[in-house]
């Protein structure tokens, strides 16, 4: 299902996992999307913050992602790069384990659940594979996760996701434009 173009900038506020907000400012390029954002949180007593900047193809692929984080220990930075096809480097160096991957998911971030839902277009009731290069928040440690989106209804805004790494699954909420509206004990859209 084609979807809308995303509006300039979204907020979400997190809810129940943490308290935090987050806000992305999505710039649209010749080849694609620039997706610029920041997450402040509270989570078991300890604050953070991660900025992203998002790189993504015209088919909604990650491309490239520079994240950093600032907690009471410090800063790190981390910088991926993606051919396209599943082959990513990151902080220079191949990453093997993140081979197959073509999505971006960062553990403090809403947001990053509607890359994928832009590149699938299942028909309703398909389950898809999608498999991302998972980034921490405290630590940026980049990870594979393993996630599944299984599309409910004929209208493209409703998806089952499981994520099995984690023992989660609910059901996400979509807008026009493919943008999370409820991502249940997650975060819920604000603007």
């Amino acid at each position: 299902m084609p979807f809308n173009a995303p509006p300039n900038t979204a907020a979400w506020r997190h809810v129940e996992a943490r308290d935090g907000f987050e806000v992305a400012f999505f710039h649209p390029r010749a080849d694609g999307y620039r997706i610029e954002g920041c997450t402040t949180a509270v989570e078991g007593g300890q604050t953070w913050m991660v900025t992203y900047l998002i790189d993504l193809d015209s088919r909604w692929t990650t491309r490239s992602v520079q994240v950093a984080n600032r907690t009471a220990a410090g800063t790190h930075q981390a910088d991926l790069q993606s051919d396209g096809a599943g082959n990513w480097r990151v902080n220079g160096e191949p990453a093997p384990h993140l081979t197959g991957c073509l999505d971006v998911d960062l553990e403090s971030s809403a947001m990053t659940n509607t890359l994928p839902i832009h590149r699938l277009d299942p028909p309703a009731g398909a389950r898809v594979s999608a498999p991302a290069a998972y980034i921490r928040a405290l630590d940026l440690r980049v990870d594979r996760l393993e996630q599944d989106y299984t599309r409910v209804e004929d209208d493209g805004r409703h998806y089952d996701y499981v994520s099995p790494a984690f023992d989660f699954s609910c059901r996400l909420t979509y807008d026009a434009s493919g943008l999370v509206l409820d991502y249940p004990g997650i975060a819920t859209r604000t603007t």
